[in-house]
Protein backbone atom coordinates (compact mmCIF):
# COMPACT_ATOMS: atom_id res chain seq x y z
CA UNK A 1 0.00 0.00 0.00
CA UNK A 2 3.27 2.40 1.18
CA UNK A 3 4.72 1.75 -2.24
CA UNK A 4 1.35 2.60 -4.51
CA UNK A 5 0.84 5.77 -2.53
CA UNK A 6 4.69 6.79 -3.15
CA UNK A 7 4.13 5.82 -6.94
CA UNK A 8 0.90 8.23 -7.27
CA UNK A 9 2.37 11.10 -5.10
CA UNK A 10 5.52 11.14 -7.66
CA UNK A 11 3.60 10.07 -10.78
CA UNK A 12 1.23 13.06 -9.87
CA UNK A 13 4.38 15.65 -9.09
CA UNK A 14 6.02 14.76 -12.52
CA UNK A 15 3.03 15.05 -14.23
CA UNK A 16 1.82 18.99 -12.35
CA UNK A 17 6.10 19.84 -13.11
CA UNK A 18 5.87 18.62 -16.61
CA UNK A 19 2.58 20.35 -17.70
CA UNK A 20 3.85 23.61 -16.00
CA UNK A 21 7.28 23.36 -17.79
CA UNK A 22 4.98 22.98 -21.10
CA UNK A 23 3.47 26.52 -20.21
CA UNK A 24 4.31 29.88 -22.14
CA UNK A 25 4.51 32.07 -18.43
CA UNK A 26 8.17 31.96 -17.49
CA UNK A 27 7.11 31.84 -13.89
CA UNK A 28 5.13 28.90 -13.95
CA UNK A 29 8.33 27.32 -16.37
CA UNK A 30 10.30 27.77 -12.77
CA UNK A 31 7.64 26.57 -10.98
CA UNK A 32 7.53 23.19 -13.02
CA UNK A 33 11.54 22.93 -12.39
CA UNK A 34 10.63 23.22 -8.84
CA UNK A 35 8.32 20.42 -8.69
CA UNK A 36 9.79 18.17 -11.39
CA UNK A 37 12.77 18.71 -8.66
CA UNK A 38 11.16 17.85 -5.62
CA UNK A 39 9.41 14.95 -7.25
CA UNK A 40 12.69 13.72 -8.22
CA UNK A 41 13.76 13.88 -4.70
CA UNK A 42 10.69 11.95 -3.40
CA UNK A 43 11.53 9.18 -5.83
CA UNK A 44 14.86 9.09 -4.50
CA UNK A 45 13.49 8.34 -0.79
CA UNK A 46 11.11 6.46 -1.74
CA UNK A 47 13.53 4.03 -3.31
CA UNK A 48 16.19 4.81 -0.60
CA UNK A 49 14.93 1.94 1.60
CA UNK A 50 11.19 1.29 2.31
CA UNK A 51 9.99 -1.92 3.47
CA UNK A 52 6.85 -3.02 4.26
CA UNK A 53 6.18 -3.54 8.06
CA UNK A 54 9.77 -1.08 8.80
CA UNK A 55 13.10 0.30 7.69
CA UNK A 56 16.65 -2.00 6.26
CA UNK A 57 19.12 -2.08 8.59
CA UNK A 58 21.98 -0.15 7.98
CA UNK A 59 25.11 -2.33 6.85
CA UNK A 60 27.55 -0.74 9.27
CA UNK A 61 25.29 -1.97 12.29
CA UNK A 62 24.53 -5.09 11.11
CA UNK A 63 26.99 -7.11 12.53
CA UNK A 64 26.28 -5.52 15.96
CA UNK A 65 24.08 -8.26 17.60
CA UNK A 66 20.48 -8.48 18.06
CA UNK A 67 20.40 -5.18 19.66
CA UNK A 68 20.90 -3.12 16.12
CA UNK A 69 18.55 -0.61 15.93
CA UNK A 70 16.18 -0.96 12.24
CA UNK A 71 16.95 2.54 10.61
CA UNK A 72 16.97 3.63 6.88
CA UNK A 73 19.95 3.82 4.86
CA UNK A 74 21.48 8.17 5.65
CA UNK A 75 23.35 8.14 2.61
CA UNK A 76 20.14 8.90 0.70
CA UNK A 77 18.73 11.04 3.09
CA UNK A 78 21.92 13.00 2.95
CA UNK A 79 22.27 13.49 -1.04
CA UNK A 80 17.81 14.35 -0.83
CA UNK A 81 19.01 17.13 1.58
CA UNK A 82 21.53 18.01 -0.57
CA UNK A 83 19.67 18.30 -3.29
CA UNK A 84 16.42 20.55 -1.89
CA UNK A 85 19.18 23.10 -1.12
CA UNK A 86 20.44 23.33 -4.57
CA UNK A 87 17.44 22.77 -5.59
CA UNK A 88 16.26 26.01 -3.53
CA UNK A 89 18.72 28.13 -4.99
CA UNK A 90 18.29 27.55 -8.60
CA UNK A 91 14.84 28.37 -7.98
CA UNK A 92 15.42 31.70 -6.42
CA UNK A 93 17.95 32.53 -9.42
CA UNK A 94 16.11 31.51 -11.83
CA UNK A 95 12.95 33.56 -10.29
CA UNK A 96 15.74 36.64 -10.55
CA UNK A 97 16.36 35.58 -14.25
CA UNK A 98 13.00 35.84 -14.72
CA UNK A 99 12.49 39.44 -12.88
CA UNK A 100 15.20 40.45 -15.01
CA UNK A 101 13.59 39.38 -18.25
CA UNK A 102 10.40 41.12 -17.24
CA UNK A 103 12.09 44.41 -16.23
CA UNK A 104 13.57 44.52 -19.57
CA UNK A 105 10.55 43.25 -22.18
CA UNK A 106 7.80 44.18 -19.53
CA UNK A 107 6.55 40.36 -20.01
CA UNK A 108 6.73 37.16 -19.20
CA UNK A 109 5.27 34.97 -22.31
CA UNK A 110 7.60 33.17 -23.88
CA UNK A 111 6.04 33.07 -26.97
CA UNK A 112 6.34 37.09 -27.15
CA UNK A 113 10.06 36.84 -25.89
CA UNK A 114 10.62 34.81 -28.77
CA UNK A 115 9.48 37.22 -31.40
CA UNK A 116 11.62 40.42 -30.01
CA UNK A 117 14.59 38.20 -31.37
Amino acid sequence: MTAFVLALVVGALFALGTFLLLRRDLIRVVWGLAIVSQAANVYLLAMGGIVEGGFETVPVLAGHGEGAPQTADPLVQALVLTAIVIGFGMTAFALVLSYRVYEEHDTLDASELGDRG
